[in-house]
């Protein structure tokens, strides 16, 4: 199994609450919602694309899944992502929530985060793919577990906010494999771990 990391980020490596103002104000971060002005139709072509292809499940921390669940759950409209995202296999690291989880096709995670990780990864051909959910895309870096990373990088600089890429992260040599620009000023790039 491929372990992908899905994310919008700044050029500072900022990825906190791109999608709406009130999405994740923790440590008094206020200026969410700044991916929004950005989006365009080769954005949302090379996602629906991405995410339509149907090979492999989706991995989230406690926080992204919540978020996601209330904002997917009950959606009826013709958005390509919600049948996706409704369909998929989830997989939820937490340490916090209990089973039986509360959106379709959802399994917590049991044990060390990263060992139950490796453990799927050796498992299947297919993907597992992260959306959001910072601290464990961190924690899979520290173990060498991630693959490749697909990132909306932001021509802004928000100078505050969560980070991506720690400061006590892992050396990681990556080789950019695709680069989209969009007309925003967005470039959607491909890179994957090197050998």
């Amino acid at each position: 199994m491929t372990v992908v990391v899905v994310n919008h980020v700044t050029l500072d490596g900022v990825m906190q609450a791109p999608a709406a103002p009130d999405e994740d104000t923790r440590d008094g971060f206020a200026h969410g919602g700044w991916s929004v002005p950005y989006g365009d139709q080769v954005m949302g072509e090379f996602m629906s694309k991405r995410m339509s292809d149907g090979d492999g499940a989706m991995l989230f921390g406690r926080w992204t899944y919540q978020s996601l669940r209330a904002a997917w759950t009950n959606r009826t409209d013709d958005n390509p992502f919600t049948d996706v995202l409704n369909k998929a296999q989830k997989y939820v690291a937490s340490a916090t929530l209990t089973e039986p989880l509360p959106w379709v096709n959802s399994t917590l995670l049991k044990g060390d985060t990263a060992d139950a990780v490796a453990e799927l990864a050796s498992q299947s051909d297919q993907h597992l793919t992260i959306l959001g959910s910072a601290t464990l895309v961190q924690s899979l870096m520290r173990r060498d577990l991630v693959d490749e990373f697909i990132l909306m990088i932001h021509p802004l600089v928000l100078g505050a906010g969560r980070r991506l890429f720690s400061d006590d992260g892992a050396y990681t040599s990556l080789e950019l494999t695709e680069s989209v620009p969009t007309t925003t000023g967005v470039i959607i790039a491909t890179y994957r771990r090197r050998s």
